[in-house]
């Protein structure tokens, strides 16, 4: 499965973007799907997750972002409100094989990944 990111742009703190992440190839609606981020310097960084209706998010999160899917689209959708400049990162989304049904919160568990998109926070 090839997936697409998209969604990514410059906002100012307190702001909302909603990136989304369209597969290709064949549908993933039974892949365990995420999104990661990454900052120049750091090590790649669980955002959000999906399995079914199970949700999973990152510690820093703090409610502010909610992961959903669109089966009709084949796409996973990550909503972001109340942005602050420690949120800009390069965002990618990732799909696990389709025999495993866990969230995995570490990046080397996924065999699938879009090429990412920038979003940037403007204080």
């Amino acid at each position: 499965v090839q997936l697409q990111a998209s969604g990514g742009g410059l906002v100012q703190a307190g702001g909302s973007l909603r990136l989304s992440c369209a597969a290709s190839g064949r549908t993933f609606s039974n892949n365990v799907v995420a999104w990661f981020r990454q900052s120049p310097g750091k090590e790649r960084e669980f955002v959000a997750g999906m399995s079914g209706r199970s949700t999973a998010y990152g510690d820093f999160v703090k409610a502010r972002f909610t992961i959903s899917r669109d089966g009709a689209k084949n796409s996973v959708d990550l909503h972001m409100s109340s942005l602050e400049p420690e949120d800009t990162a390069v965002y990618y989304c990732a799909a696990r094989s389709p025999a495993i049904t866990v969230i995995s919160r570490s990046a080397r568990g996924y065999a699938y990944w879009g090429q990412g998109t920038q979003v940037t926070v403007s204080s």
